[in-house]
């Protein structure tokens, strides 16, 4: 299994961020379908503590969101959020060609300009690839 790297981290809540990206690759003619939510799944266990809250105050969030091009097999972006911030990976299976493209063209519709990121986001750091 592969560690989760961030290639965006933006300073903005999950929730705020979610609805950005699905505008971003809704437009850029992706498909998005969440199927995962933390806070969700926290439901059914109010007792479980959180890392870095505790079990009151934990905001952490995070949300996975199948991301289908034109043809293929779906990329899987994560979207964790913690204190305001939210960070973004891709992750699933690796190496297969149309992947690489899928995942490099969701880059290239999320990586901001200055025109299409949310309000108040800034770039923490941006993509560690070439588009």
């Amino acid at each position: 299994m592969s560690a989760l790297i961030p290639f965006l981290a933006l300073d903005q809540n999950c929730e705020q961020v979610q609805t950005w990206i699905s505008e971003q690759l809704t437009s850029a003619g992706f498909r998005v379908a969440q199927t995962f939510d933390l806070q969700g799944a926290r439901l059914a266990h109010p007792d479980c503590p959180c890392p870095h809250h505790g079990t009151d105050d934990c905001n952490c969030q995070m949300i996975v969101l199948l991301v289908y091009g034109k043809q293929g097999d779906p990329a899987t972006l994560v979207v964790h959020g913690q204190d305001g911030k939210a960070w973004l990976s891709l992750t699933g299976p690796a190496g297969s060609h149309s992947n690489q493209h899928l995942e490099a063209a969701i880059r290239r519709a999320l990586i901001p300009h200055r025109a299409n990121t949310p309000a108040s986001a800034e770039v923490a750091y941006e993509a560690r690839f070439t588009v």
